[in-house]
């Protein structure tokens, strides 16, 4: 399948975006990235985007969102409008699967976490590894998809809860030549080898969300022409899911440039999960501007 049918990102001026999650207040990590596209939309005559990745419904709250908003224009950012948000086109994402299942790309996954979890356990008891991905997760076992049409047919009926997963090893040979992208970060340069299967049968979509980061994201991208993607490097590994989903989709390719990640004193990245200073509390103990742009190195 021929990718960029979607939109020519070659004849589009240059496209930048910002996408984060109102799951948490900003921290001086999202700081550098927001400031980093922003600057660099502007420098390329380009356009920098807003876009809002409210997916997860439980943990993305409007107060969060409304934060988000005021930070970045602490910050001196503008962005065009209306901003993007996942949540109100959940039916684009819905038929980017549904046109991976036509293809005989995707299976319904039943097995739980704690299911997973057991099952791993069993067999590193032994003293062998089970494989991971780059997040140190185990990669899904391969039950469910060897699991024959008419007993996924019945487990549906029967209401079990499933998640929808890539058929990597099957993607992988559909995608058919050598994977790869355009990198321009911080730590590498040049065209960078993808290999997806690092991540095993990813999920594309659950019960309880009805896309997963990586499709949504693609679908994203092209349909905001997205030239040139700027996120930090802990998303590097990422992008080899990206490219294949958007080869598979028939989708443009961006730019990609990952860059550095702002740690804690102890070298750690830093978190929203981890309660980390936000920007709007810097700006409450008398932060300035210049004293965050200078704080994350710009």
């Amino acid at each position: 399948m021929a990718e960029g049918s979607m939109i020519d990102t070659a004849s589009q001026n240059p496209v930048f975006r910002f996408a984060p999650s109102p799951n948490g207040p900003l921290h001086l990590g999202h700081a550098l990235s927001a400031i980093l596209n922003h600057d660099m939309a502007r420098s390329a005559g380009g356009r920098f985007l807003l876009r809002i990745e409210d997916i997860d419904r439980t943990r993305c709250l409007p107060e969060h969102e409304a934060l988000i908003y005021t930070d970045l224009a602490w910050l001196g950012l503008s962005w065009e409008k209306p901003v993007r948000r996942q949540s109100e086109h959940f039916a684009e994402y819905r038929a980017a699967l549904t046109r991976l299942i036509d293809l005989g790309l995707v299976y319904p996954s039943f097995m739980t976490r704690g299911e997973v979890k057991a099952r791993v356990a069993a067999f590193e008891a032994d003293g062998k590894h089970w494989p991971r991905d780059p997040d140190g997760s185990p990669l899904y076992p391969p039950d469910d998809r060897d699991l024959s049409e008419a007993s996924r047919r019945q487990l549906i009926a029967q209401d079990v809860r499933h998640a929808w997963r890539l058929d990597m090893r099957r993607a992988m040979e559909i995608a058919g030549e050598r994977l790869d992208w355009l990198e321009t970060g911080d730590d590498v340069g040049g065209r960078v080898a993808a290999d997806p299967s690092i991540w095993g049968d990813v999920v594309l979509s659950r019960s309880d969300a009805p896309s997963s980061y990586h499709l949504s994201v693609v679908v994203d991208d092209a349909l905001q022409a997205v030239t040139h993607v700027v996120r930090g490097m802990d998303l590097f590994q990422a992008t080899s899911v990206h490219r294949l989903l958007q080869r598979l989709l028939g989708l443009p390719q961006p730019t990609y440039h990952h860059h550095r990640l702002i740690a804690d004193p102890d070298g750690r990245k830093l978190s929203k999960s981890q309660g980390d200073t936000g920007i709007a509390a810097l700006r409450a103990a008398g932060a300035t501007l210049s004293d965050i742009r200078a704080t994350v190195g710009l």
